[in-house]
């Protein structure tokens, strides 16, 4: 079996492998593999120098490329759930906002919204700001 193809199914299952861990190692080390294989089939080096391009390719890799691709991949993580995005902005008033009654539209969005304060009315035509959402309804308080 030429040493080309033993590279090539090593890298295949160093990949095939990744799935399960889910790490990036295993695949920074088939894409060692992977270059080990390349570099038989286009020079024709002794197996030792198919080891040393594993070797090296595989430090490259994984101190190089992994820690950045594991930034890129985790970066979004701390983002906020879209609905407490909501929180803060700026609201205007459809219909009368009271204890039990009220619309406002939010971020194009009609909502359902009562007031923070229970004894506050707001009228139509009034801007408000967005203090909390509280299931699908948006408890909301006077701009100051």
């Amino acid at each position: 079996m030429p040493v080309a193809l033993i590279w090539l199914i090593a890298a295949l299952v160093l990949a095939g492998a990744e799935v399960l861990t889910g790490d990036l190692s295993l695949l920074m080390l088939g894409g060692a593999a992977l270059a080990a294989a390349a570099a038989d089939l286009l020079f024709g080096w002794p197996i030792w120098a198919d080891g040393l391009m594993f070797l090296i390719v595989s430090v490259l890799l994984l101190v190089g490329v992994r820690p950045a691709v594991r930034r890129r991949l985790t970066a979004g993580a701390g983002l906020p759930e879209p609905v407490k995005a909501l929180e803060g902005k700026s609201a205007l008033v459809l219909d009368r906002v009271a204890r039990h009654e009220g619309q406002v539209k939010l971020d194009g969005e009609v909502w359902t919204a009562r007031p923070y304060s229970a004894d506050d009315v707001y009228e139509p035509g009034d801007h408000v700001t967005v203090v909390h959402i509280d299931g699908a309804t948006a408890v909301v308080s006077k701009i100051v």
